[in-house]
């Protein structure tokens, strides 16, 4: 039986990483249609410290909000209508905190039963917290094209280039890895020889040094068609690089802001090229569903997964230093960031 109370981080006021307070409250039971984890790992992400912070003034959807939308755990109880045999189920969770108040950086989490996805036996926990946001959002670039596909799997992206802007960063780490498991030759942009090499951990065919030489040269030469889709962190500052080497009908998947974008029209119209922009949480429900499953079918074959071998360094924090696990991802710590729960 688990205790009736645990502890969790929370914060009751947007700010730093000084509003997070670790305490004690009740342990949460599992409503209708909803799973009770004890977490063993959460991850932490960009979106994470960005959700803390907030905006000048603005006010919190919850009194007390617990942070963190990904990590990993066991199924301990189940609420009414969930199949009882999903107790002891090792399991990854998806947007645990997305218009709740209930994330991952504490003891059991209860969440609907659908964001709470089997984990192979043998597949370590750090893999599975280290999925849900970063995971998911490189699908949803690597499928949004009008070309397709819709889904991830050996062969889908078979005869595509696609370009990975950041391919040491958590997203682009997972972008390289799905890519190549689907088949695509992969072009990816890093800012320095530390970064390259996790890129090419990751398993990219071709890494490209933006800060020095010709990087539209170097990746014309790796794609002399053009790179069919590019899976983009900084499209202001990339902007100029990407629309010199996009094949005719590429897709650009913005997943971040860094600036206004200003796109020139003519020369995208000339290639029957287009931006496609990307936010996690309201990908269509269908989408995210298939999302999920190819993720995980990626993980369970081996074709996903972390630490430094396959250019994500992991970086461990206990519960208790909840607050200088989300500043070293607002720092911008290379590699991922998971705190130890349980």
């Amino acid at each position: 039986m688990p205790p009736e109370r645990m502890k969790a981080v929370v914060y009751s006021q947007a700010g730093g990483p000084e509003v997070l307070r670790l305490v004690e409250r009740p342990v949460p039971q599992p409503g209708p249609g909803e799973v009770r984890v004890a977490m063993r790992v959460s991850g932490v992400n960009p979106t994470d410290w960005k959700s803390r912070r907030g905006g000048s003034g603005r006010e919190l959807a919850f009194p007390e909000l617990v942070p963190n939308q990904d990590g990993a755990g066991t199924v301990d109880a189940v609420g009414a209508g969930v199949d009882a045999s999903r107790v002891g189920e090792r399991v990854w969770l998806w947007e645990a905190a997305w218009q709740r108040a209930h994330g991952t950086a504490q003891e059991y989490v209860a969440l609907p039963e659908g964001q709470a996805v089997r984990l192979d036996e043998g597949v370590p926990f750090d893999v599975g917290a280290s999925l849900g946001i970063p995971a998911l959002t490189a699908h949803r670039c690597l499928t949004v094209s009008p070309a397709g596909p819709r889904r991830l799997g050996p062969g889908a992206l078979a005869g595509r280039t696609v370009l990975v802007a950041g391919g040491a960063g958590a997203v682009g780490n997972a972008a390289i890895q799905l890519a190549r498991w689907a088949g695509a030759t992969v072009v990816t942009t890093v800012s320095g020889p530390e970064k390259a090499e996790l890129a090419r951990a990751a398993g990219a065919d071709v890494v490209v040094n933006y800060r020095i030489g010709d990087a539209v040269g170097a990746i014309h030469k790796a794609a002399p068609d053009g790179v069919d889709l590019v899976v983009e962190v900084a499209p202001s500052a990339n902007a100029e690089l990407n629309h010199a080497v996009l094949a005719v009908g590429a897709t650009i998947a913005v997943y971040a802001a860094d600036g206004e974008l200003s796109p020139p029209v003519w020369p995208l119209m000339q290639k029957n090229a287009g931006y496609q922009f990307v936010l996690v949480y309201t990908v269509p429900e269908a989408d995210k569903v298939g999302a999920v499953e190819d993720v995980s079918a990626a993980v369970a074959t081996g074709a996903l997964q972390t630490g430094v071998a396959v250019g994500l360094p992991l970086h461990h924090f206990p519960l208790d230093q909840t607050g200088a696990a989300h500043a070293a991802v607002e720092a911008g710590v290379v590699g991922k960031v998971l705190i130890d729960v349980g």
